[in-house]
């Protein structure tokens, strides 16, 4: 029998955080609600959940102090961004503040958050399409594809080789005797540097551009 995840659900309307807990797969079992980060924060379900599907617009902390404490507290949590807000700018402070992915309440739908509560608690990144759009504006059209060696840190590199090996991130991580979230930060790092969205994406663009060979 396959482990439920479970997920607290962060959003200051209660209409959506009800229609949530009715809508997703039955593999996925909302463990607790708030409206607040304070509220969250006050939660026992915290030291259990999985994951966390915060929105950004919240009273009292924002959603980008929020997952700046979750990640610092909470390492092994993951981070599903949810807002109608996804402006350049909010993009990039929630991927900074390290989040695991976002979806626009715009644009995406219930079975696209199931696919990807499933797809970030599986280790992967998940972005919507038109969050991976503000992420290629902001860090391609910007620079003009003029992304070099040079920009990238020696651990980024390493990564970066090692991900061409068709290595996974557990087995990244005992090479270089770090934790998974630490690739995954450097991982996203990377993504936001070159305005892509998924390891293939890296590994192929790094060896057109000669960042690896």
């Amino acid at each position: 029998m396959t482990q439920q995840i479970k997920i607290i659900v962060v959003d200051d309307h209660r209409l959506f955080r009800m229609a949530i807990k009715g809508a997703l797969g039955s593999d996925i079992c909302v463990s607790g609600e708030a409206d607040s980060g304070e509220a969250l924060f006050a939660l026992q379900a915290l030291s259990i959940a999985d994951l966390v599907l915060l929105d950004i617009n919240l009273p009292g902390m924002s959603g980008i102090e929020v997952a700046r404490c979750l990640r610092r507290d909470f390492p092994s949590i993951k981070i599903l961004a949810i807002s109608a807000e996804n402006s350049a700018q909010t993009v990039k402070l929630m991927v900074e503040a390290g989040i695991d992915g976002f979806i626009s309440k715009q644009s995406g739908d219930m079975d696209e958050l199931s696919q990807a509560i499933r797809a970030v608690v599986s280790g992967l990144e998940y972005f919507g399409r038109d969050i991976a759009s503000v992420i290629y504006e902001i860090y391609v059209l910007k620079k003009k594809g003029d992304t070099t060696i040079s920009e990238f840190t020696e651990r980024e590199k390493e990564i970066i080789h090692l991900c061409r090996d068709g290595m996974l991130c557990k087995e990244i991580a005992s090479r270089l005797g770090i934790s998974t979230n630490t690739v995954n930060t450097h991982k996203k790092n990377i993504f936001l540097k070159l305005g892509i969205n998924t390891t293939m994406e890296m590994v192929q663009y790094a060896i057109k551009k000669g960042i690896i060979g």
